[in-house]
């Protein structure tokens, strides 16, 4: 392993009851890094996670932190150095949660626990970092699980940490403190030099926030590397054993499968316009066909997923005529027309054309009036 890496599996073997799950895990974060473990449920990113921190007894293999075999190091010790946010509940029976929060400063105060002036402003401060003043006081037992959620993190955050492992950190939160969330940990890692190594399901967050990415699926590390490497349409499919539907790495997301059959209108979109349309469509189980879009265009990964028909043209390039002739045959037939287009700019001329044959023929609908006639 690279001896750079703050805390590291070295041949690790986890399992349960000594029985193996995933065998010679090889992986590590650096300081001033966010490792992200990401795979189907069920696949042992947990169990990692947890048998790196010690909750789970290593069935082979070594963990070391700063250097040392985690093994040899005194609990307090580690504490000092690794905070831990994981997914199981704590009992806070009688504490607020501000007392939660207060533990971290544990491994630093005498064996009486006494906080000192300094330990309750490390404190403050880390509740006022995920914006927790609202309801420091409130009992632990009293809150939501998103609440809960950044209450823990605050208790992380107060025991100064050169590393985090955090497990599903997101799992409780709304879009808004998800966000947050992320940022705070971006934050610690870009100011503070702090490593974190977590697991996610949100693909689209572990995409931007991730410096390398460890794809976990059938007991074993799949792959490792760079988002830019790991986040392709049809690894992650693979990854996942995505059958109904798709991912689309470019938006982090992934769309529902498309509604075949005969279409029942023709949607001409590009440059992001046509998007919802495109979903409103399928959610309403309207076959429908698409184009004329370039493979570049930001409409054409939802386009590629949920029409029933598409005329693509390759990246840049501008529609021949014998791809605009069979568009325009093809919308005639169907009898149909949504446009989404705000505009038609010079490159756009084929699609232009389009809408103006749609126009001349009095083909053109209004999608929301559309939707409405459509049999439930």
């Amino acid at each position: 392993m690279n001896g750079t890496y703050y805390i590291s599996a070295e041949r690790m073997t986890v399992g349960y009851d000594r029985k193996p799950l995933i065998e010679n895990i090889e992986i590590g974060v650096r300081r001033g890094e966010i490792l992200t473990l990401i795979g189907p449920n069920g696949s042992g990113k947990s169990t990692i996670l947890k048998s790196m921190i010690k909750e789970l007894r290593l069935i082979a293999g070594t963990v070391v932190l700063d250097g040392r075999d985690m093994a040899e190091l005194k609990e307090r010790d580690i504490a000092k150095k690794l905070a831990i946010v994981m997914t199981e509940r704590i009992k806070g029976e009688l504490m607020t949660c501000w007392d939660v929060a207060a533990t971290g400063r544990y491994p630093y105060t005498g064996r009486l626990g006494i906080l000192t002036k300094e330990d309750r402003a490390i404190v403050d401060a880390a509740i006022r970092t995920v914006h927790a003043e609202d309801f420091a006081d409130r009992s632990f037992n009293r809150i939501s699980d998103g609440q809960r959620q950044r209450i823990l993190l605050a208790r992380a955050i107060s025991q100064q940490p050169e590393v985090i492992v955090l497990d599903e950190p997101t799992s409780f939160l709304d879009v808004k403190h998800k966000l947050e969330l992320l940022d705070i940990l971006k934050s610690m890692v870009r100011n503070e030099n702090v490593a974190v190594i977590m697991s996610l399901h949100e693909l689209d967050l572990a995409e931007k926030i991730s410096d390398r990415v460890v794809c976990v699926a059938q007991g074993r590390i799949d792959r490792c590397g760079t988002p830019e490497e790991i986040f392709r349409d049809d690894y992650i499919s693979a990854l996942y054993g995505i059958e109904t539907g798709s991912f689309h790495a470019q938006f982090g997301s992934v769309e529902l499968p498309a509604i075949l059959g005969e279409p029942q209108v023709f949607v001409i979109g590009g440059g992001g316009s046509g998007i919802s349309a495109y979903r409103a469509l399928q959610r309403a189980s309207v076959p429908f066909a698409a184009g004329i879009l370039p493979e570049s265009d930001l409409d054409y990964p939802v386009a590629k997923a949920l029409a029933a028909e598409l005329f693509e043209i390759p990246a840049f390039a501008a529609a021949d005529e014998g791809i605009a002739a069979s568009a325009k045959a093809r919308m005639l037939s169907i009898g149909r027309v949504v446009s989404t287009v705000p505009a038609f700019g010079e490159t756009n001329a084929a699609n232009r054309r389009l809408y103006e044959a749609a126009k001349a023929a009095g083909l053109l609908v209004d999608l929301d009036a559309f939707l409405k006639g459509v049999e439930p």
